[in-house]
């Protein structure tokens, strides 16, 4: 195992610094070029261990995926099979601690004329997957999941039934067999959700048409409408019409723009660091990811962002960050749906605030690799910050001297360990955080990028 122990900021960060590859994009642009026709390039594929998940799983279905460059510099090149050239896996497929990489493959495998099997690590096999499986029988996909004994998922319907939790075990369509169309009210917004549906919807006989509360992130749309799929979108609502199309996607060359959720991080420790000046280059900037920099400007906060352009209907622009001073604020509604993986590393912002800051209608982190909310409660109070925890959110009371050293665990989550890290710069003395392996899941350089900007953290294994 190993801990990070973080060193109290004596001068400010700066630097102009990467940041990996977005998560949400390299996932999709995977998938979909794999089962794309010919081969696709996606360049600047520098991923964590949840793409290397998605990457195994698309191997051993039977594409061909070559890397080459090392870092931010990564290049993949995947031989598509076109959409119905996957084979069946030999073995179980194990998604690792990702549930974008289980959720998407329930997606494309439910179509599937074979049996496939979906595993993951101890934290992914407890999450929820009613939510993914409900749907997809209610258009004809034989997939199961095991019981999640005294956990209970409410449908569309406002029905309360059990839950289930991997492993997902897809029995293969009969032959000529297929998915029939689908007219879907998502109960919670969710894009892994109605990215799986998507993905199913490519094979279906009949159209998809899906409709959240609120929009939340569109990244498998933009690419989809990218690549000539017959796809529309309202607001919250879409619709996949497959009739008429030639169902075949194209091989495309793209630039996979750096994640805002790890830019995150970086914009956030330069507000509570006097005299900073921190840059992440070539971020994606799509607007249903964004809501952390809203959230932040209201506060106060000095971010910039300047658009330097698109890939694959992605809008990417350079950050500037500078310290400020923060004000408390009230979150919640659509506002946190665009933010809900930076609700960790917004909590500190709250932290280093003058005033109050609520967070409400972020339920949904009950339920991801760890339970955020109360996660991120026990930090904050570890290093002396008040704060109550809600249902659906908490109750900050900011603290804008130093913070008390502190001694804290990540649960195994690595949006977690970095918004301690973060939190920790601002301590009177070193703060330890313990298991700190799993930031390697989405920022495998993090404690790098925070040295290059002038961070002093030590890696300790235990």
């Amino acid at each position: 195992m190993t801990d990070l122990v973080v060193h109290p900021q004596a001068a400010p960060l700066v630097g102009s610094v990467p940041v990996p590859s977005d998560k949400s994009i390299a996932h999709r642009a995977l998938l979909l070029s794999a089962i794309a026709h010919g081969t696709s390039r996606l360049r600047r594929f520098a991923g964590g261990e949840d793409h290397a998940s998605t990457a195994q799983a698309l191997r051993a279905l039977g594409v061909r995926i070559e890397e080459t460059g090392s870092g931010r510099e990564r290049e993949l090149q995947v031989h598509g099979v076109g959409l119905f050239g996957l084979t069946e896996p030999k073995a179980p497929l194990d998604c690792g601690n990702s549930g974008t990489t289980m959720r998407l493959l329930a997606g494309l495998l439910a179509p599937q004329p074979f049996a496939a099997t979906l595993v993951g690590d101890a934290s992914l096999m407890r999450r929820p997957m009613m939510r993914i499986v409900e749907p997809l029988v209610l258009r004809g996909a034989p997939i199961a999941g095991a019981a999640a004994e005294g956990r209970r998922y409410v449908g569309r319907d406002g029905r309360a039934v059990a839950d289930c939790t991997a492993p997902l075990r897809l029995a293969g369509l009969a032959e000529g067999a297929f998915l029939g169309p689908l007219e879907y009210a998502l109960p919670v917004a969710s894009a892994q959700v109605k990215s799986a549906l998507l993905l199913s919807g490519l094979y279906a006989h009949g159209a998809t048409h899906l409709s959240e509360p609120t929009l939340s992130r569109d990244h498998t749309e933009r690419l989809l409408l990218s690549l000539g799929v017959p796809l529309r979108t309202v607001g919250p609502v879409v619709e996949l019409d497959p009739a008429g199309w030639s169902g075949q996607l194209p091989a495309f060359d793209a630039e996979v723009p750096g994640d805002i959720s790890a830019a995150a991080f970086l914009l956030v420790a330069a507000q509570g660091v006097p005299g900073s000046n921190v840059v992440v280059r070539r971020v994606g900037i799509n607007r249903t990811r964004t809501g952390l920099l809203d959230m932040a400007r209201d506060m106060g906060a000095a971010i910039r962002v300047d658009p330097v352009g698109d890939e694959i209907g992605e809008p990417i622009g350079d950050m500037f960050a500078t310290s400020a001073e923060l004000r408390g604020t009230r979150v919640g509604g659509e506002l946190v749906a665009r933010a809900i993986d930076e609700i960790p590393i917004f909590c500190v912002l709250a932290a280093r605030a003058h005033g109050e800051t609520t967070i409400s209608d972020a339920g949904e982190l009950r339920v991801k690799e760890s339970d955020r909310i109360a996660a991120m409660v026990e930090v904050l109070r570890a290093f002396g910050v008040a704060c109550d925890e809600r249902p659906d959110g908490m109750q900050v009371q900011g603290r804008v001297g130093p913070l008390d050293a502190a001694e804290v665990h990540s649960r195994g989550d690595h949006r977690v360990a970095m918004a301690a890290a973060v939190l920790a710069l601002s301590a009177a003395g070193p703060s330890r955080i313990h298991d700190v392996d799993c930031i390697a899941t989405s920022f495998p350089r993090f404690v790098g990028t925070m040295r290059a900007l002038g961070a002093r953290i030590d890696v300790e294994r235990t």
